[in-house]
């Protein structure tokens, strides 16, 4: 909860920095605020709160998908330094719009009430709203933000419809509660079973959206071509992070495997093989380096699907370490990817792997950087991708989910090819007219890439510092 008030009171204090004339004072204190939330929220680690009559509890769970979350924006924020340079007018707006999504996505790892949940979801979606078309000058960042908007406020509608349905079969909204009379029903409820299920695929429907899972992805591609790469690294790490974690929460805490598995579990499976497929099919296609992020985004949600698959009706189990460990280390390899990509782009003023040329020769360092995410993000051993896929997949085999890991496997190795056109690009393509000149990258961008390499490597070769953290 200190790290809710916290964000709230210090992002409105930051958009009284908006009336100073200069902007260089505003990354420092958005890197403070960051730092100093992060610090706190582990204060709360070993301990369990609740606040507003139990709609949000703090506990470990929350706390340490809090820190995936603050620590992501933290690292993310470096590549915000063009908008300080350049005199950018609403950076302050910007800065202040994100740490306001980041109350939104903590209480999406803290809600207990299904209100709590769509409030979570609110805020967040909002700022990226607001974010996604915040380059207004550019056509396909106002495209973006439509499409963003128009779509995502059909799918709340969607999952608000859901909720209601759900509380109408259940006649609350508190997950504990759902469980209970679920578990137990009472005289009457099997005339209302049709209502709970439906609202059951609905709530799924509408998080399946926020999450980037196929059938419901349609919007993906498109919205992270044309928001701005930083917010677009934003919402493809710290949105789904939030968003998987929700989804985990309500699976385990509301409908318990044992009287909802034959609603959830076909329903699930079919999404997870099909957004795999889509995901690394779609992203072999792509010629634009965001577009294939994009796709990667989604295929690495068909990933988290099979931790949700495999759940085992534990909050502290296989499952929720393993999508703790695996949020963690796609987060940090995104942000390193979207980060070399902005840097290039803003430079070459070109997003196709050909702007990636000869990148080995003239940035050594933004070439390994990316490199060790395309790597992470492909599972390649000794990167944390690696072993974030080998908990999905052994939390999945441990439950008898032989063939969806093999199918994810093989995915997995599609997925080689175009995490590997990059590297080529960098280290085996000369350089032409438009590639010659090297980047510009100021001390502070070069450390943050130096700290991303070193923590995927770093899951890489000791993985016991996060998993079993849960």
């Amino acid at each position: 909860m200190n790290s809710i008030i916290l964000l709230s009171v210090l992002g409105l204090g930051n958009l009284f920095l908006g009336f100073r004339r200069s902007n260089r004072l505003l990354l420092p204190v958005m890197m403070l605020i960051l730092g100093g939330v992060l610090t706190v929220n582990f204060l709360d680690w070993g301990s369990t709160q609740s606040f507003f009559n139990g709609m949000l509890t703090i506990d470990n769970f929350s706390v340490a998908f809090t820190g995936i979350v603050l620590l992501t924006a933290l690292v993310l924020v470096p590549f915000s330094q063009k908008y300080v340079l350049d005199g950018e007018s609403n950076l302050a707006e910007y800065y202040s719009l994100l740490l306001f999504s980041l109350v939104g996505a903590i209480m999406l790892v803290s809600y207990n009430h299904l209100l709590m949940l769509f409030l979570g979801i609110e805020i967040l979606s909002v700022a990226m709203y607001v974010l996604a078309g915040s380059d207004k000058r550019n056509l396909r960042s106002n495209e973006a933000a439509l499409k963003y908007f128009l779509m995502g406020a059909f799918f709340t509608g969607v999952l608000l419809f859901g909720l209601a349905l759900v509380y109408g079969a259940t006649g609350t909204f508190v997950l504990s509660e759902i469980s209970f009379a679920v578990q137990n029903p009472a005289p009457g409820f099997e005339s209302l079973k049709p209502m709970l299920y439906i609202g059951m695929l609905l709530m799924l429907i509408g998080i399946g959206f926020k999450v980037s899972a196929a059938p419901f992805h349609f919007w993906t591609p498109d919205v992270y071509e044309g928001t701005p790469t930083f917010f677009a690294a934003f919402m493809s790490t710290i949105v789904k992070t939030a968003g998987f974690a929700a989804f985990l929460k309500l699976l385990v805490q509301a409908f318990p495997a044992a009287n909802a598995q034959g609603i959830w579990l076909p329903t699930l499976t079919a999404m997870c093989v099909l957004t795999l497929l889509i995901g690394n099919v779609g992203a072999v296609a792509q010629t634009s380096i965001k577009r294939m992020l994009a796709y990667s985004s989604i295929s690495h949600a068909g990933y988290l699907l099979i931790a949700l698959v495999a759940y085992n009706g534990q909050l502290e189990g296989a499952s929720a370490n393993g999508i703790l460990f695996y949020s963690l280390a796609y987060s940090v390899a995104t942000v390193a990817a979207f980060g070399v990509v902005k840097l290039v782009a803003d430079a070459r003023q070109r997003e196709d792997y050909n702007g990636l040329n000869g990148l080995a020769k003239t940035n050594p360092l933004l070439a390994f950087s990316l490199t060790v995410s395309m790597l992470s993000l492909a599972g390649i051993p000794l990167t944390g991708g690696f072993f974030g896929k080998f908990f999905v997949f052994s939390a999945a085999v441990e439950n008898g989910y032989i063939g969806l890991v093999v199918f994810a496997v093989v995915m997995s190795m599609v997925s080689i090819y175009y995490y590997l056109r990059p590297i080529i690009a960098m280290y085996m393509r000369d350089t032409d007219a438009t590639t010659a000149e090297a980047v510009p990258v100021t001390t502070f961008q070069a450390g943050a890439l130096l700290l991303l390499a070193a923590l995927t490597v770093l899951l890489g070769i000791l993985p016991g510092l996060v998993a079993g953290a849960l």
